[in-house]
C-alpha cells in the first residue's frame, strides 16, 4: 500500500438514465443493480490495499451527500466533500488536486469515476500501479484505454501512437504515447476506429504527479489554477465552495487539459470494465429465458420475446405478446418503453412530477 498515492473518486450525476430506479438523490453509483452492494461500495472495494482510506477523496453533490456519507462511513468525514454547483470534470479534479495539495504536495494523483462495473481487482490494481509509475518516472498525464469490444458511438476514443517503454517497467498492461483524442463518434466513424485497430474506449481514468496537473492548470486554464491557490489560503472551505465554485468554468478535463497537453500516455486495461450507461446495458447481466427475456426477477412469459424486466421488489412479472419493450418496476413508479429509446429516458424524466424525479 503506497502511503504517496491519493485518489480522487467522481461520485456526482443526475440519476435520470435508470429511472425510476435512480432519482436525482439515487443516481447510477447509489443502486445496487449487480448485487448487494453498490457501485460507489465496490469502487471503494477495489481500493482495498492499493490506497489508505485517509487518502481517497469523494466529490458529491448536496443531493446525494447523505447517501454517499453513508455508504462510504469508514472514510473520514472531511474527506468527503459536496459541490455546491454542477461544473463538469475540470473544476472537480481542480478541487481535488488543490485538497490533495494541502496533504501531500509531491502526491501521484488518481482521478477514478464511481460508477463503472469493474470485477478484475487484482488486473484493475496492476493497471493503476503500472499508469502511477510512468506517471512519477516520467512526470507525464496518463490516462486508461479500454480496449473496445464493438463500434460504440456512446464513447469517447483515444488514439494510440507508439508503444512507450521504460527500463524496469512491466510491458503487460501496455502503455502507449497518446496521438489524440476524439469525441462521440457518429456510428460510420465509430466502425472505421475499431477497423483502424489503434483506438481505446476513454473511461475517465486519470493517473499524473500532483506537480504535474497543477502545471496543466496553470499553463491551461488559469483560472482553476487560481483557485487552487484560494484552497491553499483557505481556513474553511465550504465557505470557498459556496463563494466561488460556481463561477468556475463549466468544462471536461479532457478539453480543458488533456488535449492541451504536450504529451500524454495511455495505459491499457488489464481489466474487465463496463460503463453500464443504460437499462439495456444493466440486462447482460440478468438471468435469460429461452426467448431471449433478460430479468431480475421471477418471469412468466407467452409469446414475449427480447425483453428486460427488473423489479425491485421482486414481484413475479407476467409477458404477454410483447417484445423489446423494457419493464422495470419500484415502490412508487413503473417505466414501460420500448429498448430502442432507452437512452430517451432522460428525456421522459423531465416530463414526470418533480417528487419522483
Amino acid at each position: 500500500m503506497s502511503s504517496s498515492l491519493y485518489v480522487l473518486i467522481l461520485a456526482g450525476g443526475s440519476g435520470e438514465r435508470f429511472w425510476p430506479l435512480s432519482r436525482s438523490a439515487r443516481p447510477k453509483q447509489l443502486l445496487s443493480l449487480f448485487s448487494d452492494t453498490t457501485l460507489l461500495e465496490q469502487t471503494l472495494d477495489r481500493l482495498d490495499g492499493l490506497v489508505p482510506l485517509e487518502n481517497i477523496l469523494i466529490l458529491t453533490n448536496r443531493d446525494q451527500e447523505k447517501a454517499v456519507r453513508e455508504l462510504a462511513h469508514r472514510l473520514p468525514k472531511e474527506n468527503i466533500v459536496a459541490e455546491p454547483a454542477k461544473r463538469d470534470t475540470a473544476a472537480a479534479i481542480a478541487l481535488g488536486a488543490g485538497w490533495i495539495s494541502l496533504r501531500n504536495h509531491h502526491a501521484t494523483m488518481i482521478v477514478l469515476p464511481a460508477d463503472h462495473l469493474i470485477k478484475d481487482r487484482d488486473n484493475f490494481q496492476k493497471t493503476l500501479l503500472v499508469a502511477a509509475e510512468a506517471a512519477e518516472r516520467t512526470g507525464e498525464l496518463v490516462t486508461i484505454g479500454i480496449k473496445p469490444s464493438w463500434a460504440c458511438p456512446g464513447f469517447g476514443y483515444i488514439e494510440e501512437g507508439k508503444r512507450f517503454r521504460l527500463p524496469g517497467l512491466p510491458d503487460s498492461p501496455a502503455v502507449y504515447e497518446v496521438l489524440r483524442f476524439r469525441e462521440k463518434p457518429n456510428p460510420e466513424l465509430a466502425e472505421s476506429f475499431i477497423k483502424q485497430g489503434n483506438f481505446h474506449w476513454n473511461a475517465g481514468m486519470f493517473i499524473w504527479p500532483l506537480t504535474s496537473i497543477l502545471s496543466a492548470f496553470k499553463r491551461h486554464t488559469p483560472e482553476l489554477a487560481t483557485f487552487i491557490q484560494h484552497i491553499h489560503e483557505c481556513h474553511d472551505l465550504e465557505h470557498l465552495l459556496a463563494k466561488h465554485f460556481h463561477k468556475l468554468p463549466k468544462i471536461s478535463i479532457d478539453y480543458a487539459v488533456m488535449e492541451k497537453a504536450d504529451r500524454v500516455l495511455m495505459v491499457e486495461a488489464a481489466f474487465d470494465w463496463d460503463d453500464v450507461g443504460s437499462w439495456t446495458a444493466v440486462a447482460k447481466y440478468f438471468p435469460k429465458d429461452a426467448a431471449n427475456n433478460l430479468s431480475n426477477t421471477p418471469l412468466s412469459a407467452i409469446d414475449a420475446t427480447d425483453n428486460l424486466v427488473f423489479s425491485k421488489d421482486k414481484l413475479h412479472v407476467a409477458l404477454m405478446g410483447v417484445r423489446d419493450l423494457i419493464v422495470v418496476q419500484t415502490e412508487d413508479a413503473i417505466l414501460v418503453c420500448h429498448r430502442e429509446e432507452a437512452e430517451k429516458i432522460k428525456n421522459l424524466v423531465l416530463k414526470i412530477p418533480a417528487k419522483l424525479q
